[in-house]
């Protein structure tokens, strides 16, 4: 199994700390006029979701970790599953629980894409893309020219997600929004 050093350590790296999967969320190098350089790190478990921070000493290195990240598309829910398929020709599906789909609930959009990421041969996260396009199912009558104050309405979406959008839309739009954040990115055409 390969090993990373505190020099490799980013954002976004996978690593065994434990026996559980984890992520480097921030990583910052550290060098004390006085005293060993060491690596301040903030990690988040990928199974229980927790995140803490530790520091390593310069040079010490963790084992990574055997999670594989997938692109999937996101078939249909049983209500207890997701259900997930390969887009890489194979069509093999796999089933996620409510724990890791987690918030990502929010976007999941029938037949778009997402990153699964597969431990032991089974998913614990799902990862949104950046950017989801959703219709407005429900938010109150669109008013044109109340723009004065740059108001702003609750919109809920298809997936049932509540997102905050100008006074101008009206239900039945396709909106773009930003998972990261779940604000409001702008109207999409209808083309």
């Amino acid at each position: 199994m390969a090993s990373y050093s505190t020099n490799e350590f980013r954002s976004g790296l996978k690593v065994l700390l434990e026996n559980e999967p984890c992520v480097i969320l921030e990583n910052e190098f550290v060098k004390p006029g006085k005293g060993q350089a060491f690596n301040r790190v903030k990690l988040r478990n990928l199974n229980s979701g927790r995140a803490w921070e530790r520091t390593f000493k310069s040079g010490e290195s963790l084992e990574a970790a055997d999670v594989v990240d997938k692109e999937m598309e996101y078939l249909y829910t049983d209500g207890e599953f997701w259900h997930f398929m390969l887009t890489d020709g194979s069509y093999e599906q796999y089933a996620a629980d409510k724990k890791a789909v987690g918030d990502t609930i929010n976007w999941l959009k029938e037949q778009d894409v997402y990153e699964v990421t597969l431990y032991n041969n089974a998913p614990i996260t799902v990862s949104p893309p950046n950017f989801v396009e959703l219709e407005v199912v429900e938010t109150d009558p669109g008013l044109k020219g109340d723009t004065a104050q740059g108001g702003s309405k609750p919109a809920t979406l298809s997936t049932g997600a509540v997102v905050k959008v100008p006074l101008f839309i009206n239900q039945g739009e396709i909106l773009k929004i930003d998972t990261r954040t779940g604000d409001y990115v702008s109207r999409v055409s209808n083309k």
